[in-house]
């Protein structure tokens, strides 16, 4: 778990306020599109992090800290206003979703260095379960329906990638790394959902990013990774990650997370479970199993069921 056409950073919107299960059939179609493209961006993450030639938690700082020194102009030229607006408490949860944002990439991108893409992946998509428990925790009492969309769609990913706990000691701890990016990355869409009731994308991510960028830098730095020396096709690659799994995959969820809601989002993000698989297949010559189809139409109906008891809501 890991959620953003990103040739430029997005751009601010008005805050609207959100429910953790919004009515669906009310959000503008345009935010389910921008969903899509979040979910593209975030499933070449993995295989585009396997194959980059640098310290796992140096690459999670790159990423982050590029995207701040894009998203910095903008957001003290056009959002100085706005950013000395925020509250102390959103400016908190923004710092704390930023906290969570970095412990969700310090764990899972060294579990792609130790167990497949396809399960690193299904794992730590395993998100939107630890995002409606707590809810459920809150007092908050989703449909059935959702609970049952929930459950198929996970159904989906563990068919598509099983568990390896048996394979090596090296593979257990790939899996539990990123089962706690999952829990991690569930804290941080819960938090940005929050925050994003009354503050801009722009705004938020700004803050957010820098934070995730300062914690991976210390990181960095105590563990001893190289920030540098890497060949000229791993600076590429990182750019691409940058721009694919940072802005279309994160942003675009943080920009959508306030109509759709953290269960709806953290729950499509399962798709990119398939969808590494599929290219981790292609570049990398990790063949997915022939589940990879029963596992699709499982995750898909399981989305539907979610989309349908929103309506219904």
């Amino acid at each position: 778990m890991s959620s953003t056409a990103e040739s430029a950073p997005p751009t601010a919107t008005a805050p609207v306020a959100t429910a953790a299960h919004p009515d669906l059939a009310a959000v503008p179609r345009v935010d389910f599109l921008l969903l899509a493209l979040a979910v593209g961006g975030v499933a070449l993450s993995a295989p585009l992090i396997s194959a980059i030639a640098a310290p796992a938690v140096a690459i999670a700082f790159w990423r982050n800290c590029l995207a701040t020194g894009v998203l910095a102009p903008i957001a003290l030229l056009r959002h100085r206003g706005e950013l000395r607006a925020m509250s102390r408490r959103t400016v908190l949860l923004s710092l704390a979703a930023g906290g969570f944002l970095a412990l969700h990439f310090a764990m899972w991108l060294p579990s792609l260095r130790l167990t497949s893409v396809a399960t690193s992946t299904a794992l730590c998509t395993a998100t939107p379960l630890w995002t409606t428990l707590y809810l459920r925790l809150r007092g908050q009492r989703p449909p059935r329906a959702v609970w049952i969309g929930i459950g198929l769609a996970f159904a989906g990913v563990v068919l598509l990638t099983g568990f390896d706990l048996t394979l090596s000691s090296r593979a257990v701890l790939g899996d539990l790394l990123a089962l706690g990016a999952g829990m991690a990355a569930s804290g941080y869409f819960l938090l940005g959902s929050e925050v994003r009731r009354t503050v801009s994308t722009t705004a938020y991510t700004f803050v957010c990013y820098a934070t995730t960028a300062v914690l991976l830098l210390v990181a960095c730095l105590f563990s001893g990774q190289s920030l540098s020396g890497y060949s000229a096709t791993a600076w590429w690659q990182i750019l691409l990650l940058t721009a694919s799994a940072q802005f279309l995959g994160h942003s675009l969820s943080n920009r959508v997370v306030r109509t759709l809601g953290p269960s709806f989002v953290s729950t499509a993000i399962l798709l990119e479970t398939p969808g590494a698989a599929l290219i981790a297949a292609v570049w990398l010559g990790q063949l997915p199993s022939v589940a990879v189809y029963p596992a699709m139409a499982m995750i898909l109906s399981g989305l539907l069921l979610i989309i349908r008891a929103g309506r219904k809501s």
